[in-house]
């Protein structure tokens, strides 16, 4: 068995892959599915992804057949590395595959400086739930997306990138504070960023609490600015620089 990075010869394998784990992982409709396989890895989707420095591709290869891969983000260096899928053949599950390629993923995105880690899964993937519960990944929030018009709740999981991390070494969890144009004093979550073209969304809170019934928006780390929308297929726009972060990853699947 081989993990390598992939290349855009094995789009036909990851599209295989990715269609047969989600019919069995996840209770979507097969228009919903082959909607998002089409858009997330049609070829040249999937080319620009293999170019970019802060994305991180992986496959499992054995018998010279593609078994698995992962797919992953830097967000920021010193901050997140969000494992975005991790998808193994369902006739390949559990003989270890997911859990090595899990281990070499983390380990190149620490490599790549992430000192934490995130993954997202729908509630209703049991297994997929079990799969990072049991690399001691905490639940730490949840998120409502919509796909193919029907509402899924999404868990959020995070966990310190490598076991040896100090609190010098990973962010603090402390809130940085800022102010809105009418003067009212924010919480900056630096734990809780968000990818964006021109630089880094942080949650912001009212409340330095941070709790869920707390949150006021997001603060635009590449203008310092509170001054953002964002639309119902998730993609944030900063107002004053227009610093965009990316619809959510089901983003495929809406109408």
């Amino acid at each position: 068995m081989e993990i390598r990075e992939a290349t855009i010869d094995d789009g036909d394998a990851i599209r295989r892959i990715a269609r047969d784990s989600m019919e069995g992982s996840y209770s979507l409709s097969p228009r919903a599915i082959d909607g998002a396989v089409t858009q997330w890895y049609d070829d040249d989707r999937l080319e620009r992804k293999l170019g970019e420095d802060d994305y991180l591709f992986l496959v499992v290869e054995d018998d010279e057949e593609v078994r698995a891969f992962s797919e992953s983000d830097l967000v920021t260096e010193g901050g997140n590395g969000d494992l975005l899928w991790l998808h193994v053949d369902p006739a390949y599950r559990g003989g270890g595959i997911g859990a090595d390629l899990f281990e070499e993923t983390r380990d190149h995105l620490v490599g790549m400086g992430a000192a934490q880690l995130r993954a997202k899964v729908l509630e209703d993937n049991e297994e997929g739930n079990e799969f990072y519960e049991s690399f001691d990944f905490e639940r730490v929030d949840t998120d409502t997306v919509e796909i193919d018009d029907e509402p899924y709740i999404e868990n959020i999981y995070m966990k310190a990138g490598t076991a040896e991390a100090t609190p010098e070494e990973a962010p603090s969890g402390s809130p940085a504070t800022t102010t809105t144009p009418d003067g009212r004093e924010m919480y900056v979550n630096s734990e809780e960023v968000e990818r964006g073209e021109k630089g880094p969304f942080f949650t912001a809170y009212t409340d330095p609490s941070m709790n869920e019934e707390d949150k006021y928006g997001y603060f635009c780390a590449n203008c310092e600015s509170l001054d953002n929308a964002m639309d119902t297929m998730g993609r944030v726009k900063c107002n004053s620089c227009g610093n965009l972060r990316k619809a959510t990853r089901w983003d495929a699947t809406y109408g």
